[in-house]
């Protein structure tokens, strides 16, 4: 049985301290980033190692979306495009479809099983840049549409897609990572943020934002909001998949690490991430995170069958060499 968090790690391999930890606490999943990615080699025995510990079911998260949120980089991996690219190009639905589909073959050949894209984000005139070229464009329809193609992508190559970030953080005028966005927007504006989501409500997964949006409670943001996960997340959009939060290590989140991860599941998430590897961190998430079960065991279930499901059929008329050649021009 795991319990229901995420966690990182500090380095290239797994400490005897991080063994440990893994071994007593048993985390749904280990999430990687650029200090533990080395050569093929170096990140497949890490998360072979992972597994040896936690168990064959366990996942292995990354952010690889391409452009500048890429953590697999050449010389050992391709430099994929950005997803702004996809809008302009010919074909781009296609594309967008492909060049995922590739991502999840390098991953899969790592044991990287999850990959937080697609960003359903739509940027307003103004907002900050920590979205950016990220999104796929700056209207819902187009981000809805080129955001489902990538998911598909992933899910044809067996990779589970997290959309990004729910209920939206095309809003956000400051970055997450350093200080508390908060959103003015009135309700009507919002649900127009919220298109792409429920668009694509039948996703397996779903990341919320480190966002206030004063216009739905004003009082935390959505990542620890019971009101907008219930009413916005779980309602208004219809998204009843996994549930996870954004890194909890972000500074726009306040208080101890244990009382950060009590508040996401007091708000109804299924999982709490944290990133930075710092153990002691991980430790207070780790004692606030219950074991993984009910309701939320059973939308992880539901999400490994539909990457199953869609896997199978992706593998049928797939030329990996020939995808290549085709994104190669759009270089």
């Amino acid at each position: 049985m795991h319990k229901a968090f995420i966690a990182g790690c500090a380095g290239l391999a797994l400490s005897d301290e991080e063994r440990a930890f893994f071994a007593d606490q048993r985390p749904w999943g280990l999430i990687l980033f650029r200090r533990n990615v080395d050569s093929p080699a170096q990140v497949a025995a890490l998360t072979e190692s992972f597994r040896a510990i936690v168990g064959a079911d366990a996942a292995v998260l990354v952010d690889q979306e391409g452009g500048r949120v890429q953590r697999l980089r050449e010389p050992h991996w391709p430099a994929y495009p950005a997803a702004a690219r996809f809008l302009s190009a010919p074909d781009g639905e296609h594309l967008a479809a492909l060049t995922a589909r590739l991502i999840a073959e390098d991953l899969l050949a790592l044991g990287i099983d999850v990959d937080c894209l697609p960003v359903l984000d739509t940027p307003v005139e103004g907002a900050h840049d920590v979205i950016g070229d990220r999104a796929y464009a700056r209207d819902p329809e187009n981000v809805a549409r080129l955001g489902a193609a990538a998911a598909l992508g992933l899910m044809r190559g067996g990779v589970m897609p997290v959309m990004k970030h729910i209920p939206g953080h095309g809003r956000a005028f400051a970055d997450s990572h350093l200080e508390l966005p908060v959103v003015s927007a009135d309700r009507a504006e919002l649900e127009r943020d919220f298109a792409p989501f429920k668009a694509n409500v039948d996703l397996p997964a779903a990341m919320t934002a480190h966002v206030v949006y004063e216009a739905l409670d004003p009082s935390a943001p959505a990542t620890q909001s019971a009101k907008v996960i219930a009413e916005i997340v779980r309602g208004k959009i219809g998204f009843d998949g996994l549930l996870m939060s954004d890194d909890l290590s972000m500074k726009a989140l306040a208080g101890s690490f244990s009382e950060r991860a009590q508040k996401c599941f007091d708000a109804g998430l299924d999982l709490a991430l944290h990133c930075n590897g710092d153990l002691s961190e991980a430790r207070a998430v780790a004692e606030a995170a219950p074991e993984l079960a009910g309701k939320a065991l059973e939308r992880v279930r539901r999400a490994r069958e539909k990457i199953a499901l869609e896997r199978a059929r992706g593998l049928q008329h797939f030329d990996q060499a020939e995808a290549r050649r085709r994104l190669a021009a759009l270089a």
